[in-house]
């Protein structure tokens, strides 16, 4: 590969919404799991390879909208928002595929936790390139009930192993505009003396 195409793949990543994306169109499974494969080739601590996922697509993704809607609601209290509730039954529908994304403890207990929600992150950053390399859209998200211990069991973790968020996968209907950054300038110091 040419490091000029990978330099435009990497600078033209967008998070897409799931406002933005094409509700009822299918992204095919096949490229799913090529997504996934890919996710899996991120840099772990140990050759641990701490992920776990769960893909909803169809009829699953009505599951997880009524299972985290309905938690949020059971969980919210006085801090209930019909806003939130609402988006949290209808957000995965808009999406052809959403993808738990989960951090499993490994039997390696030398390797601090925070190497293994690194390693999770990096598979998620290379979920973006290939939704990016595939011309689709994805979005990364920690809201809702992302941090629930309640939640985990749902999505097969366990007690030690943490729930990251929710990766949202589908075509684009509204791309992403503008995007900045600063001057890797502002955020680098270099010493060479």
């Amino acid at each position: 590969m040419h490091p000029d195409l990978f330099n435009e793949l990497v600078r033209s990543r967008r998070s897409t919404f799931p406002d933005q994306l094409q509700a009822g169109k299918k992204v095919d499974d096949l490229i799913i799991k090529e997504i996934l494969i890919n996710a899996g080739w991120a840099p772990n601590h140990g050759k641990q390879e701490p992920w776990h996922f769960t893909v909803f697509t169809g009829d699953g993704l009505k599951k997880l909208a009524t299972f985290q809607s309905d938690l949020y609601k059971e969980l919210a209290g006085e801090n209930f928002k019909e806003i939130t509730y609402n988006k949290l039954q209808q957000n995965p529908l808009k999406a052809s595929h959403v993808i738990s994304i989960g951090m499993k403890r490994t039997d390696n207990k030398n390797i601090p936790e925070i190497e293994d929600i690194e390693a999770v992150s990096c598979a998620v950053q290379n979920l973006y390139l290939s939704v990016t390399a595939y011309g689709l859209g994805g979005y990364w998200t920690t809201g809702g009930i992302t941090y629930k211990e309640e939640a985990k069991a749902f999505f097969g973790l366990g007690k030690e192993d943490k729930l990251l968020g929710f990766f949202y996968i589908g075509h684009i209907a509204i791309p992403s505009t503008g995007a900045f950054r600063k001057p890797i300038e502002e955020k680098t110091n270099w010493i060479n003396e």
